[in-house]
């Protein structure tokens, strides 16, 4: 299996590259302190005027909306083209959003792309292609185990050619951005339904509809993500049109499978990214810093975990080049083993990768002077997001028996 990238992919990759080092890791600095005055100011939730120009710098030179593959509106790319560049986006949190590439947006786009009618494109889907606004996907629930999405609860009752919402979500990234209009919305249209996978519907529900309430932002590791952030949002006697309906009443399982598989695939192209990133800050660290006598780059355990850092990194590469070329030419649904297979090996690639970094670091690896330790709250969050391991390591153990079901025995 040839994985070499095409001479359209490497000029991809050297711009892309070119704009990290020229715009995005020089402006990261400025990101934080711009989103920290506004937190001094009492209101960290509000745009910052360094992420609009970037985003206005990477439109102008076509880095723009390098997902969506099959699309007239992405850049013409396979999964397995777009792999590169993702990862190279993920060397830097402000780095997606930068090149409209980033989650919730990018799997919401993908979702209107695929499902949504003519006029849920152009209302939604056109301004988020557009980086005018940004929007969120609400399924999670507080009350209930939503690692098995049937069991969520979200009430969703037809009232003539309205649909009355009454729900609370939460990890409902993006809910607390100024700039969320429009939320994608997992309830159940059909709770007795024999079929508990067709219980559930999706709908697109706009942020700012009477009974829709951002409760609070969650923190992650004590971090508040602000001005993005995940939200806790309860949702009361909403009414939405009936037109709102994704694709259709009961089909909302559906969409959610065919929208987590992207989705997951661009969280572990980032991850690879994020370890790359951690292993280069590693060996820079060993290199230029000494403890009993000799420069740490030249103790065993160090040498010993970047091997490992680099072996690892490169395994979860690999998967992940596989599951995007089963992506482009078996389709996302056949590929299921192969995007589970990726979600769990790469987040815990880099939390582990980002450990050992850590340790290099010392003191300073947990601090704030260095992007390790926000490194490793985003890379253990995403052992949850779309997902637990559990789920995933479950689903991967059933396709593999079922092979031995029908294989002959030797």
């Amino acid at each position: 299996m040839d994985f070499s990238y095409t001479p359209k992919v490497r000029e991809l990759q050297r711009r892309v590259s070119a704009f990290m080092d020229e715009y995005i890791y020089p402006n990261e600095h400025r990101y934080h302190e711009e989103v920290e005055a506004h937190r001094a100011q009492g209101n960290p939730w509000q745009p910052t005027r360094v992420m609009e120009e970037l985003k206005e710098k990477a439109r102008a030179q076509g880095l723009w909306n390098l997902f969506l593959p099959e699309s007239k509106y992405g850049a013409g790319l396979t999964n397995l083209e777009y792999a590169p560049l993702c990862e190279i986006m993920g060397r830097s949190h402000i780095a997606p959003e930068a090149f409209n590439c980033s989650a919730p947006d990018t799997g919401n786009m993908e979702t209107l792309v695929r499902y949504g009618n003519e006029a849920q494109q152009r209302e939604w889907l056109q301004p988020l292609l557009e980086g005018k606004i940004r929007s969120a996907f609400a399924m999670t629930e507080p009350a209930v185990a939503s690692s098995d999405a049937t069991n969520i609860e979200a009430r969703v009752e037809r009232d003539g050619d309205h649909y009355v919402i009454n729900a609370r979500k939460w990890w409902t990234s993006g809910a607390p951005d100024p700039r969320c209009e429009i939320l994608i919305f997992m309830g159940k249209t059909d709770p007795d339904n024999p079929s508990r996978h067709s219980q559930q519907s999706m709908i697109l529900v706009p942020m700012k509809t009477p009974g829709v309430k951002m409760e609070r932002p969650l923190t992650v590791f004590g971090y508040d993500h602000a001005p993005h952030g995940h939200g806790e949002v309860s949702f009361e006697n909403v009414r939405v049109p009936v037109g709102n309906v994704l694709l259709g009443e009961g089909r909302g399982f559906e969409i959610a499978q065919g929208r987590l598989g992207p989705g997951r695939i661009h969280h572990c192209m980032r991850l690879i990214g994020l370890a790359e990133r951690a292993l280069e800050l590693m060996c820079r660290r060993a290199l230029e810093r000494h403890a009993f006598g000799r420069a740490v780059a030249d103790h065993g355990v160090t040498r010993e975990r970047i091997a490992n850092a680099r072996i690892l990194i490169d395994q979860a590469r690999f998967l992940v080049l596989n599951a995007a070329h089963m992506m482009d030419t078996a389709g996302n649904k056949v590929a299921k083993k192969e995007i589970a297979m990726i979600k769990v090996a790469a987040p815990s690639m880099a939390c582990q990768v980002i450990d050992w970094a850590i340790q290099v670091h010392g003191g300073a690896g947990v601090s704030g002077d260095f992007p390790l330790a926000a490194a490793y709250a985003s890379a253990r969050t995403l052992r949850f997001a779309d997902g637990p391991d559990e789920v995933h390591r479950n689903q991967i153990g059933k396709m593999e028996l079922e092979r031995y079901l029908t294989l002959p025995k030797r």
